[in-house]
């Protein structure tokens, strides 16, 4: 369970983002909710509350300077304290190296490795001064773990979260602060076949699902469980862990 915690979630208005808020207000826990979509994240607060959840939405784009230290404040102000973060913002745009320019490059690294740096030193110097310890879970990628096809910007980026991961995760273990990664594969989300209509988008994630060792592609529910596990007090022990939630893929 997550009675009670403060938690806040970037990139929580969609997809994995909104099913880990979901699921971590649905057990107890306090949401702070970041996002670039104001209306989108009204919605998922107003969602949150009438389940009887407590939830709070601090709109934001986290590669804007300060972006980390507006969400903190947020939390300290509404709640008094920080005692979880999940950097889930992130963004893909396809292509091998030819194919990547630099400002995709850029945009990319910004998003999802250069946030979730700037969110993390602010999460851990906030854990820091309350001195309650605390824990912080990534989403990283499964190609971040392995070579990825034509995704060359984010394959790299999400290699960049799993080693912050690991050296974090050291760095801050004598604060009693947790640092784990989830390393999602194949997920049922927007960013999933984006180009492709409905009904081929539909086919596409059989095929997808298909070639997996479990035979589907993982749901954003089934992400949002990995997250909320580790960051119970379930996962006491646990930490610098990059965890696959990939149907088996990296297993290969």
């Amino acid at each position: 369970m997550l009675q009670d915690l403060v938690v806040a979630i970037t990139g929580a208005t969609s997809g994995i983002g909104a099913a880990i808020a979901e699921m971590c207000a649905a057990r107890g826990a306090k949401v702070v909710l970041t996002g670039r979509d104001g209306a989108r994240g009204s919605n998922m607060t107003d969602a949150i509350r009438a389940k009887g959840g407590t939830a709070v939405f601090c709109q934001g784009d986290v590669t804007e300077a300060g972006a980390a230290e507006q969400t903190i404040a947020t939390a300290i102000t509404r709640f008094g304290r920080l005692d979880a973060l999940v950097n889930n913002a992130g963004i893909l745009i396809p292509g091998t190296a030819p194919q990547c320019s630099d400002a995709d490059w850029d945009r990319t690294f910004a998003t999802n490795a250069t946030a979730v740096f700037r969110f993390s030193r602010s999460a851990v110097r906030q854990m820091q001064r309350q001195d309650t310890g605390g824990a912080i879970v990534n989403i990283a990628s499964d190609w971040g773990l392995v070579g990825a096809e034509a995704a060359v910007a984010y394959a790299a980026s999400k290699g960049a979260v799993v080693q912050l991961t690991r050296s974090m995760a050291l760095d801050h273990a004598r604060d009693r602060i947790r640092i784990n990664a989830v390393c999602p594969g194949d997920t049922d989300t927007a960013m999933l076949a984006a180009d492709a209509s409905p009904g081929d988008r539909a086919r596409r994630l059989a095929e997808l699902g298909a070639a997996l060792p479990l035979g589907r592609v993982a749901s954003p529910r089934d992400v949002a469980a990995a997250v909320a596990f580790l960051l119970s007090p379930d996962a006491a022990m646990i930490t610098g862990v990059c965890l696959p939630v990939d149907a088996g893929n990296t297993a290969r």
